[in-house]
């Protein structure tokens, strides 16, 4: 038996099956390219759902955590460190907000969100406590937890979890009059993706954002944009809401912040929405610690540097094009932003991937017709030439 088919039947027997992953044993990767267990090299394309934007093993950001390392990694919130302040400097100003909350992963940031508004709402707006509503978007993916997973409309991520959480309505994404109409003065947030991802890169018409801004101002209503992630220069803008020039109440930040190394996730808001949070509201023992808050610091010098966003815009530019040359039938739709782009097929896309990866690219489907290409911002012009060619041989 080889040793990847060793690794498979082991994690089959001893991990819970909530995955089913692609049969490919990853050992080592570097950059874009990742290499299984008998060392053939395969195209990262997925780059763990845009957390990799800075590629496998970025040198500075590894740099970063190992002088982090022998230091001190752990404090808790119960004390002072000395790089959290800088982490959230940085953050606030990259965001334009002036207070961020640090915590781990997308979904505690989303959950962080939820919390911020419905306290806001309670003590701010004067909803009555317990009142508070949030409009939410119809195969929307904001996470797992039994709270999000209520607002999600897959049956999959909902089947057996019931109870749910109440205080939710659900509206049709790119609609802003559904929106509108859905508003009651019980109403605290609107929470949407600027592009839903795991919906199969779904991107909203033109203008509905900016809608969505104007909507919210006018109901007193906070609107919160769920860039886990579309954040950090995925879509060719530092912020997937400033293609339309829109700066919403409340980010929701995750995935790339960590640089591929960390989880590392945060909320950044004014101080008139995440100041109404006292010592012993909210928390999280690994929040902000200190080995997480040095690799996103690097990872934010390094996105503003190097101009990440331009270079997602034009390689994404170039892939696209690429992308439409490809002849298939059965391709109803090829759609994106920057690096963040999703072919539909009109049948069931998983036999595609398959072939990917027999041809050395790794992606994967989403809701069963629709392959999502992300690959890490870092991917040379002669890499996409390459990788276009072997999806040409995959799709043709």
């Amino acid at each position: 038996m080889s040793e990847s088919r060793e690794v498979i039947r082991k994690t089959n027997l001893y991990s819970a099956h909530n995955y089913a992953p692609k049969e490919v044993v990853i050992e080592k990767a570097q950059g874009v390219m990742v290499y299984d267990a008998e060392g053939k090299a395969y195209y990262d394309m997925l780059s763990a759902y845009s957390a990799l934007n800075f590629g496998h093993l970025h040198p500075e950001i590894v740099d970063a955590a190992k002088e982090q390392l022998e230091k001190v990694t752990l404090t808790s919130r119960a004390f002072h460190n000395t790089v959290l302040c800088d982490f959230c400097e940085r953050l606030c100003r990259l965001t334009g907000k002036e207070l961020t909350l640090p915590m781990n992963t997308g979904a505690e940031a989303v959950e962080t969100a939820l919390k911020t508004a419905r306290r806001w709402g309670s003590f701010v707006k004067g909803v009555p406590d317990g009142k508070q509503e949030i409009i939410v978007c119809k195969n929307n993916f904001h996470g797992r937890t039994i709270t999000i997973v209520t607002m999600s409309t897959d049956n999959s991520a909902r089947d057996g979890f019931a109870p749910f959480t109440p205080g939710f309505v659900k509206v049709e994404y790119g609609n802003a009059a559904a929106l509108e109409a859905a508003i009651t003065e019980n109403t605290v947030a609107f929470l949407a993706e600027p592009i839903q991802g795991e919906a199969g890169v779904i991107v909203p018409p033109d203008g509905y954002i900016k809608s969505v801004r104007e909507i919210c101002t006018r109901h007193k209503v906070l609107f919160i944009a769920d860039e886990v992630q579309t954040g950090f220069a995925r879509t060719g803008k530092m912020f997937a809401c400033m293609h339309e020039d829109v700066e919403p109440d409340i980010y929701v930040l995750g995935k790339a912040l960590g640089g591929g190394v960390m989880p590392v996730s945060a909320v950044t808001a004014d101080k008139d929405i995440l100041g109404v949070y006292e010592p012993g509201s909210h928390g999280s023992t690994f929040g902000g610690n200190p080995l997480s808050c040095a690799v996103a610091l690097k990872a934010m010098e390094i996105l503003v540097r190097d101009n990440y966003p331009e270079q997602a815009r034009e390689k994404g530019r170039c892939f696209i094009d690429k992308l439409r040359t490809v002849k298939n039938p059965h391709i109803v739709d090829i759609r994106g932003k920057g690096l963040l782009i999703g072919v539909e097929f009109d049948t069931d896309a998983a036999p595609y991937v398959k072939k990917l990866i027999h041809n050395g690219v790794l992606a994967k489907e989403t809701h069963e017709r629709t392959i999502r290409f992300a690959p890490p911002i870092i991917v040379t012009y002669e890499q996409l030439d390459d990788v276009a060619e072997r999806i040409r041989r995959s799709f043709e």
